[in-house]
């Protein structure tokens, strides 16, 4: 299940954070300029990363002062200030040692801390951190390239919660409407666009190159060739700090929730504990779509063998039509139904729809069951607990009823998706009841499905976006879990 997000007391403020794992090692992972830890666990690649990174330590990841679940600051907080943060969810999670991992500007604070508490750091990971931030060219060898990333910066703050941070920090994804209107909703989550320019004006006043050498503790580097952040800051770290690994990889995204999450923790697994280890099964969390035709025996036996054969065709037909018109990927076909998975449940439902009304038109009734959760990836196929509960919920819907579980409604929130309740069950094989809920209210009109009905919500809403799921199908059990209940 998603770990519970408690409050260390850093002075007067409540700093929030996380325990992910029970590994034999502590380790502190420090985010960049936004983060937000509920929100975090939809993101399938960096909750995948987190698990990751589990599997071999217990994970304390945190926000920081003034961002997203912490406590709000008057006044832009200081890299010191910032670095007491880590010593207090050192504190209260009682470890007196551990190995620091920062990411972007999370590596400069735990570059600082590791110089300056070299006994209570273990080992010290520093991913597409920046080592200057200085837009002065004459100050900043790598100038030029800074007042790019400080021009697309501000813009993104004039446009804060429409998402326009990933043209920084994740241009691979960037031309997707669904990845910019989701990552919006991120940002606005993580903080406000005032607290926004307040940290960037900060950022770029930050030069650490002369406390390099004084980093006594073994240090890891790993930098992207065509990273925002210039992959020469990241080569001189490596050259300035006694002793380090420096490892760079090819790619032009900044942040680690696009690709290379396994990469990426195997190396600083590799590091930390000089082996790597085995992945786990790839996973994916998705909508599983199940349809049945109603009666279907029965017609059969009434059609005869030929014109049961041509019903069959009709239904196939029309359902595998939609489900290439809503993005769905047909898994396996049963015969008399199918089974199919989204990575949006608000475009599972439409399609669930389309199917139900468009079968109807030729005289056959079926009945859908949908929900989401996290499937294992069996080549072609997918299994675990989240396709079981598709099928449950499928078996107990009525005749042209499409029925979902209270997992799939509340992540479509705001689509404009109406529900009528029906009642808790008790689905065999899964543990619990189960409230279920109809999708009321008329189909959309025909043709390419809108995405501007999709939920923009901080929650999961359609947040496995086509390239996330195609690309990078692994992804946590935690938040998976969390989402059943």
């Amino acid at each position: 299940m998603q770990p519970e997000t408690q409050y260390a007391k850093a002075g007067d403020l409540n700093i929030a954070y996380q325990v992910v794992g029970d590994g034999p090692m502590d380790l502190v992972f420090t985010f960049g300029w936004a983060s937000h830890l509920d929100f975090q666990w939809t993101d399938p690649t960096l909750t995948r990363f987190l698990r990751r990174l589990s599997q071999f330590a217990r994970v304390i990841v945190f926000d920081k002062r003034g961002v997203g679940l912490s406590d709000p600051v008057p006044r832009t907080p200081t890299l010191e200030e910032r670095m007491d943060d880590i010593g207090a969810v050192m504190d209260a999670v009682g470890t007196e040692r551990a190995a620091l991992i920062g990411y972007s500007e999370g590596g400069v604070m735990a570059a600082l801390y590791a110089a300056a508490h070299p006994d209570r750091v273990s080992a010290l990971v520093m991913y597409e951190t920046w080592v200057c931030a200085l837009v002065d060219r004459k100050e900043n060898p790598w100038g030029e390239q800074w007042l790019e990333v400080d021009r697309q910066a501000r813009k993104a703050i004039d446009q804060w919660g429409e998402g326009a941070s990933l043209d920084v920090i994740a241009p691979s994804v960037a031309g997707s409407a669904t990845q910019r209107r989701l990552y919006g909703a991120f940002e606005r989550a993580a903080m406000s666009p005032g607290m926004a320019l307040a940290l960037w004006e900060s950022f770029i006043q930050g030069d650490i190159r002369n406390m390099l050498p004084t980093i006594s503790v073994p240090t890891l580097i790993v930098h992207h060739t065509g990273s925002s952040i210039p992959v020469g800051q990241a080569r001189y770290a490596a050259e300035n700090i006694p002793g380090a690994r420096y490892v760079e990889l090819e790619g032009i995204d900044h942040a680690p929730f696009t690709h290379d999450a396994d990469r990426i923790a195997e190396e600083v697994e590799t590091f930390l504990t000089g082996a790597r280890g085995t992945r786990e099964p790839d996973r994916m969390l998705a909508t599983v779509l199940f349809t049945d035709i109603v009666g279907s025996t029965e017609r059969a036996a009434e059609l005869g063998d030929r014109r049961w054969r041509e019903l069959l065709e009709r239904h196939n037909t029309v359902v595998r039509a939609e489900l290439r018109r809503f993005d769905g990927r047909e898994v396996k076909h049963t015969g008399d139904g199918f089974l199919a998975t989204f990575d949006g449940p608000a475009r599972a439902i439409r399609c669930a729809r389309a199917i139900r009304d468009g079968l109807s038109e030729s005289g056959v009734e079926i009945r859908v069951g949908l929900h989401t959760g996290e499937c294992e990836l069996l080549g072609a196929d997918v299994g675990g607990m989240a396709v079981h509960i598709g099928a449950r919920v499928m078996s107990s819907a009525e005749a042209g009823e499409i029925l979902v579980s209270s997992t799939v409604k509340d992540l479509v929130v705001g689509s404009g998706i109406e529900f009528a309740p029906r009642g808790t069950h008790s689905l065999k094989g899964a543990p619990g009841d189960w409230a279920l809920f109809a999708v009321q209210g008329e189909e959309a009109e025909r043709g390419e499905p809108n995405p501007e009905l999709a939920p923009v919500q901080p929650n999961l809403a359609d947040r496995l976006s086509r390239t996330l799921a195609r690309r990078a199908p692994g992804v946590a059990r935690a938040g998976a879990r969390a989402l059943r209940r």
